[in-house]
């Protein structure tokens, strides 16, 4: 099968090491200039959660981290934040391991887990313990709550705070053993429930989950929050800049507060710094909307073409080195926004132009009967593979009597300016011969069913003839034709303004998956998964892995031709 050319430059964007500059890196510059980390370091990690598949903002966030990792020389962790088991899986873990790789993300050295770190996660609960810095509440998840206060009222002290510290020492000893029931207590910071954050108003720490973990050799029975986690697994692998998204800066007090108060991490201790996180129009990114859609089997799995997962955007179509340029170009930012999903397929069609090869494909098909030509002659064509890219080369198409054309590319009676084929007008077939309309074939109904045309045998591709046309469309030999399906796509969600948690089902688009079938010329047959095509006139496709055979190859719509974003320069 002809393999997509000029690839040499593949993952030249990853490869590069280019200094980009932004609030992130003049932080980063000016601990470098302070000293802060010795040997001028630069260590950055990707913590995703294993509960669910990675989205587009996940590439924005993990190649972020990589590409800072990169222009400093330095260190790139990736560490599953594996501290919830409810909602954990290996399977996650593995498709996690998998998108990373195919955008072209190297980690360094082993695999992190923050489970690898619970032995020490509790025992520096045991010296915030010993210091008078954490303790054992009892208080119920709602009586939490009403002690917490509101973003205008200070908190309340549990009734529990200042228990003596061996006692708080001896009932966290149980809490670890499994001896005290699921929810019963929680172990806490104590830190001030007066501050105007919330995060800093005792906190929890540990809560109790007879939970088995998916990888632990051994039996937990309490299990961090992330907030305390997250710090702890930081400094442990020796992070220097923690990049998080917007949300984590009400956070970073407790995240400091964490490192400043255990022994082991006052020196060099890790800076979070914090951007905004990637939103797309018209498609949903929430894990835990996406989640639901998989669940309720309203799309076809953690892959389906219509989500932006990366395995779904991978199954479309879509290259690493789009998704690459894509995130490069939207760069990083203090202010959260929403970017237009229009951007990203500009990515896509820019990345393809010159390495997808232009074929035909006929999706709604019309008989066209070359009257003049000879019956039972079929002569091969040659047409380039792109004519953008001439490295590419060429490719042989046949040709006969009867050949069909898309519907759209003939008008009865057509408006001013329409090039394509009516009655009485010439326009070449691509890569072929100038045909005539000569007669329009209906039926009953009055639907055209068949044209009948004239070629002039002097106009064949190639030949020098010298007369012109406006009109030239594309078409598929009817004799060597092989029908297959193609899933045409929509937006997820039509408009997504207003959407929230509670009408996003509402919201989804019914429309958003079209499966038609057209024809396609042999070449496409031999078509195999993942690979791509610009179908002429009719966009880019991409084979589908899942529903495709060897005989019988499912064609995924990425993106159309036509573009409704310009970039700015």
């Amino acid at each position: 099968m002809v393999l997509l050319a000029n690839m040499k430059n593949r993952r030249k964007l990853m490869e590069t090491t280019e200094k980009k500059t932004n609030f992130i890196t003049n932080a980063i510059d000016q601990d470098i200039a302070n000293k802060v980390y010795s040997n001028d370091r630069v260590h950055t990690r990707f913590p995703p959660e294993p509960n669910g598949y990675l989205h587009i903002g996940h590439a924005k966030a993990s190649l972020l981290n990589y590409r800072i990792a990169q222009q400093y020389h330095g260190k790139f962790n990736l560490r599953f934040d594996d501290t919830n088991p409810i909602k954990e899986d290996m399977e996650y873990v593995d498709s996690i391991k998998e998108d990373l790789r195919w955008l072209g993300i190297k980690w360094d050295e082993r695999l992190f887990f923050a489970s690898s770190y619970f032995d020490k996660m509790a025992a520096y609960a045991v010296e915030l313990i010993s210091k008078g810095l954490a303790f054992v509440d009892e208080l119920s998840a709602e009586e939490m709550r009403q002690y917490r206060g509101t973003l205008t009222e200070p908190g309340q002290e549990s009734p529990y705070r200042n228990r003596p510290i061996e006692e708080n020492l001896n009932l966290f000893s149980q809490m670890k053993a499994g001896k005290l029931p699921e929810g019963s207590y929680i172990l806490r910071a104590k830190i001030d429930m007066g501050s105007p954050n919330m995060n800093m108003r005792d906190p929890a720490i540990y809560r109790i989950l007879h939970t088995k973990h998916h990888s632990t050799t051994e039996d937990w029975y309490i299990y961090p929050m992330y907030d305390y986690a997250h710090p702890i697994e930081d400094a442990i692998e020796g992070i220097t800049h923690s990049l998080c998204t917007l949300e984590f800066e009400d956070h970073r007090p407790f995240y400091d507060w964490v490192l400043a108060n255990i022994d082991d991490f006052k020196n060099e201790p890790p800076r979070q710094i914090e951007f905004a996180k990637l939103n797309l129009t018209k498609t949903i990114v929430g894990k835990r909307f996406l989640k639901q859609l998989v669940d309720e089997k309203i799309v076809d799995g953690w892959d389906d073409p219509r989500l932006a997962t990366i395995s779904g955007l991978r199954r479309r179509g879509f290259t690493p080195e789009s998704i690459q340029a894509f995130c490069e170009a939207i760069g990083v930012a203090k202010t959260n926004s929403t970017v237009d999903i229009a951007m990203l397929e500009h990515f896509i069609r820019d990345d393809l132009k010159l390495k997808a090869p232009r074929l035909m494909a006929v999706i709604d098909p019309l008989k066209v009967t070359i009257t003049n030509y000879p019956e039972n002659q079929t002569e091969w064509v040659e047409l380039p593979l792109n004519q953008e890219n001439d490295e590419m080369g060429s490719y042989t198409t046949p040709f006969s009597r009867e050949i069909l054309i898309d519907r759209s590319d003939f008008m009865e009676i057509p408006p001013k300016k329409y090039f394509r084929l009516f009655p009485g007008n010439e326009v070449r077939l691509r890569g072929a011969y100038f045909i005539t309309c000569q007669e329009v074939i209906k039926d009953a109904d009055g639907q055209v069913i068949e044209l009948k045309c004239t070629y002039d045998p002097a106009t064949k591709s190639g030949a020098g003839c010298e007369r012109k046309v406006k009109g030239t469309i594309h078409w598929v030999d009817a004799s060597h034709a092989s029908e297959v399906e193609i899933h045409l796509y929509d937006y997820l969600v039509e408009d997504d303004a207003g959407l929230n948690k509670d009408n996003f089902l509402e919201r989804i688009n019914q429309k958003s998956l079209e499966i038609v079938k057209a024809y396609i010329e042999p070449e496409l047959l031999k078509a195999s998964p993942y690979e791509k095509f610009q179908f002429i006139r009719n966009g880019f496709f991409s084979v589908d892995p899942k529903y495709s055979t060897p005989d019988a190859p499912v064609f995924n719509q990425i993106v159309s031709l036509k573009s409704s974003w310009k970039p700015t320069n």
